[in-house]
Parts: structure tokens; sequence; C-alpha cells
């Protein structure tokens, strides 16, 4: 049985703009960008184009000036802003599926690689490499190519990851009902939650409440 739209209600209003940043690496930030993924009460944070120029200001991927204006952008191309969205969501979801399998320490699924060093390319189809501060980096022209230039630095991060990282320090929280993925940098590989404050402390009362019921 399934509920209408209607008694569903309208969805919660997206806090793409000030989820917090905890995955280390940014492909797993961005990731991060649904709450509750595995239980009832699953948000969607990009819920329109909107929300994705949003989240990539939040994640220092654009600037607040270069935000404003591709909004002007895309609120006068909806082909973009769709495009843009679409392209957002499939990415994300396809970093989960190479996330998730990490995190169980198993290889990632042949055809999430192949996709996603097919996104990497295209991205960089329409990047520059220049110098900034000292190093060279690879950069787009966000106002020529929105999709590209928000798209392409996440991309960027998960193909530096799978090449270069160590693989067993990719993490997925233990919380319930959270799912959300983690790069853990701690000496030993003991990070278990992607907030302790959060999904640490909600197992610790989930515990405490257990004993009580003994």
């Amino acid at each position: 049985m399934h509920e209408s739209a209607k008694s569903r209600g309208p969805a919660p209003p997206s806090r793409a703009a000030t989820l917090a940043l905890v995955g280390t690496e940014l492909a797993f930030d961005f990731t991060n960008t649904t709450s509750g993924r595995h239980g009832p009460r699953r948000r969607e944070h990009l819920q329109a184009a909107g929300d994705v120029v949003a989240w990539a200001q939040h994640a220092k991927i654009i600037g607040k000036r270069r935000g404003e204006e591709l909004r002007g952008i895309l609120a006068r191309s909806p082909h973009l802003a769709r495009r843009l969205h679409a392209s957002a969501r499939e990415l994300r979801e396809l970093l989960y599926v190479i996330g998730v399998a990490l995190a169980a320490g198993k290889p990632p699924p042949r055809g999430a690689v192949d996709r996603l060093a097919e996104v990497h390319a295209a991205s960089l189809r329409f990047a520059r490499l220049r110098r900034i501060a000292g190093i060279y980096a690879w950069t787009w022209d966000a106002a020529a190519r929105p999709t590209e230039a928000i798209l392409g630095p996440i991309a960027l991060s998960a193909v530096s990851l799978l090449s270069e990282a160590d693989l067993s320090r990719v993490k997925q929280c233990g919380g319930a009902d959270c799912g959300w993925l983690f790069f853990d940098t701690t000496k030993n590989k003991s990070r278990r939650w992607c907030e302790m404050e959060v999904c640490g402390n909600r197992a610790k009362q989930k515990r405490l409440r257990q004993r009580k019921a003994r």
C-alpha cells in the first residue's frame, strides 16, 4: 500500500547549505547529501538544482558570488537546471555504491568505476590546469559549464581517492539508519561514526536504555 503525495505532505526543506561536512573527502561529503538513507525518515537535500548550487557553495567548490551568478543562469535555463540536478543525483548514487562496497571491504562494481571514469573524463574536457597559490589545479569556468564546474571537482576527489588512498580507511557510519560515508584519518582506524555527537551519542543512549530494560 502506498500513501498519496498529498497524505505524505510536502518534503522537509533542504539542508544542503548547512549539512555537516564530515566525510573528510569531498566525494563522501557529497554522498552525504541524503540523511537517514536506510530508514523511514530519509531526507533528500538535493531536491532541485538550486540545492546543488547551495551545497557546492557550502563545500567551497564555488564562491558566494559565483553561486549567485549560477542561480541566475539556471533560472533562465530550465533545461540546464534539470541537467545539473539529474547529473548531480546520478553521480552521488554512483559514488555511494562505490563507497559502500569499499567500506564493506569489497571491490566496487566494475560498471560503477567505469562510469565514474567517464564522468571524470567528460568533466576534464572543459577544465584548465592553472597555477593557484604555488601549485597547479584543475579549474572550470562555472558560468560557461555549470555542471562540470560543480561535479568535476567531486569526480576528481573520487578518482584521486581510488587511485591514491588507503581504501581500508573508507568507512560507513555505524549509526542506525544513517548510511553516511567517511574517510577515517585516525591513527589506528578506529573511527565508527559520522559524528560522535550525533550517531555516536544515539548509540550510547540506546545501549543505556537496553541495560535499564533488563
